[in-house]
């Protein structure tokens, strides 16, 4: 279970790591599983992919028991709410970076948006939205699947930026905006924030706040890094108006960034 200290992190920042959220040994389960799937060998870099190699839907036994651990369901109950997540049946998209220098889409500055536009196609997804409610995302996790140096392409996280983009979504309403125009306007709004980079060992994992600027980075390591990157569900809506006062900590942060609190 995270301590008040973390928590109280987690609004202010937008982001905890969970130490040893799952085994080292799942974690090289996992990394054998996808090396297969590449179709090449670990330890022949001539085999290797193209600077960034991207899998999905990751269901075998050892991606289900790195998502679902007793630190991580106890973490999730302390950030989301008891009773207010959905387990996963898969680990969701991977993002696999491997030694060089080439950049890649996702190494612009961005919020990961969470439901489907309109119009838009099932995988039109820069045209999915995100709103001030957080629609269809309780979480922005991280799954660390290899041990992430600074060279080994940390992901880069803007400390605190989930309150400006708290701010940037309220006056858009249900609709919110497209991932563009998201991406744009968070930049923007959170140029002033440190930087930090998501470093850690394998069986780490972030959790973050769903409007979390972040931004990818080449890798310039000596090892691929294995990360994954699936959005933890919520099992009811957010909510920004309880009469209780029963907030969670995801729900707090977002009242911070709007000045509710």
């Amino acid at each position: 279970m995270l301590d008040g200290a973390a928590v109280k992190a987690f609004v202010a920042d937008g982001f905890v790591r969970v130490e040893g959220a799952f085994s080292r040994e799942v974690a090289g389960e996992c990394r054998e599983i996808i090396w297969r799937d590449l179709g090449a060998d670990p330890g022949d870099p001539g085999t290797w992919p193209r600077t960034v190699a991207a899998r999905a839907g990751y269901g075998d036994p050892p991606f289900l028991a790195a998502g679902d651990t007793p630190r991580l369901r106890a973490a999730f109950d302390g950030l989301v709410g008891e009773g207010r997540w959905l387990p996963r049946a898969d680990l969701g998209g991977f993002v696999i970076r491997f030694p060089g220098d080439e950049p890649a889409v996702v190494d612009g500055w961005h919020v990961d948006v969470s439901f489907p536009g309109r119009d838009s196609g099932p995988r039109d997804y820069m045209t999915w939205r995100a709103n001030v409610r957080s629609r269809d995302r309780a979480l922005l996790m991280f799954f660390l699947f290899s041990d992430v140096g600074e060279d080994d392409a940390p992901t880069r996280l803007r400390a605190g930026s989930h309150l400006d983009v708290a701010r940037v979504l309220e006056p858009e309403g249900e609709d919110g905006l497209d991932a563009r125009e998201l991406a744009r306007r968070a930049e923007a709004a959170s140029g002033h924030r440190p930087i930090v980079h998501a470093m850690g060992r394998a069986g780490d994992v972030y959790l973050c706040h769903p409007f979390l600027v972040h931004a990818g980075r080449p890798n310039r390591g000596r090892r691929p890094r294995f990360l994954g990157q699936p959005k933890l569900a919520p099992a009811v809506p957010l909510r920004l108006d309880r009469p209780d006062g029963a907030y969670s900590p995801v729900e707090a942060a977002i009242r911070m960034g709007l000045g509710r609190d």
